[in-house]
């Protein structure tokens, strides 16, 4: 006799497999998904985010498979069945909980979102302020002291407000290993507040379609000891205001 779908024990496997295939699937897509290193506070929290979502959307990929691929191999009609299949009838319940269950899981991740976003949009104490241009195609930054460079310059470990200003069109402001992403928008000021947290030498791109050289819309970016970003510094307010150097010498 057939076994009924609904015995305990085809629950129990499908649990099993849900488990094992979720835990491969988020596996496999932290292989497919490589993410850059970190190299910003900020970085932390948004891979954090990012990895939940990630073992979300396998939980969901396994949730579904495994109950399709399942029912498909041990509910097939065999050669020798000819009795009709289980009949059915809507189960109150279970649609409650299909219903109630996925709307709590949005909330929840609506909720560490909203968090996660103003845990990295608060100003920080003691922030660098450097004034940032996008333009068709190239990147300009402004220091205090009316210090200009052609690529970004910063010091580990402190805490940086960036202002960022579109003389044409749309560009977005984005260093993968910041996992930081902000748009320019003409006519408005933008901001973004990150700490970079590791010497080394990264890479700004515009995220946003701004035209034909969109491809180069590129820009060296420097993370530094506060000692070396200091002499850099000097020697930039140096060349801003020579006048005023040469009367210090």
């Amino acid at each position: 006799m057939r076994q009924s779908s609904s015995h305990p024990r085809h629950f129990i496997i499908v649990g099993v497999l849900i488990a094992i295939s979720t835990l491969v699937v988020n596996w496999l897509l932290g292989l497919a998904l490589p993410i850059p290193p970190q190299a910003s506070a900020e970085a932390v929290i948004i891979d954090s985010l990012i990895s939940k979502h990630l073992f979300m959307i396998a939980f969901l990929f396994s949730l579904v498979t495994v109950f399709m691929i399942y029912s498909l191999i041990v509910f097939r009609r065999r050669e020798d069945d000819d009795e009709d299949g289980e009949h059915f009838e809507g189960n109150t319940l279970l649609e409650i909980v299909w219903t109630v269950v996925p709307a709590i899981t949005v909330l929840i991740f609506i909720g560490i979102g909203i968090r996660s976003m103003n845990a990295i949009n608060v100003p920080k104490e003691n922030e660098l302020v450097v004034n940032v241009t996008g333009r068709q195609w190239s990147w300009s930054f402004e220091y205090e002291g009316g210090v200009l460079s052609d690529e970004l310059v910063l010091p580990v470990n402190q805490p940086v407000f960036i202002k960022l200003k579109a003389e044409d069109v749309i560009h977005s402001f984005w260093v993968p290993a910041f996992r930081l992403k902000q748009d320019l928008v003409p006519g408005t000021d933008t901001k973004v507040h990150f700490t970079p947290t590791t010497v080394g030498e990264y890479r700004l791109r515009c995220a946003e379609l701004c035209g034909n050289a969109h491809f180069s819309m590129r820009a060296d970016v420097r993370v530094v000891e506060k000692d070396e970003f200091a002499m850099w510094l000097d020697q930039g307010l140096a060349k801003a205001n020579p006048e005023q150097a040469n009367a210090t010498d």
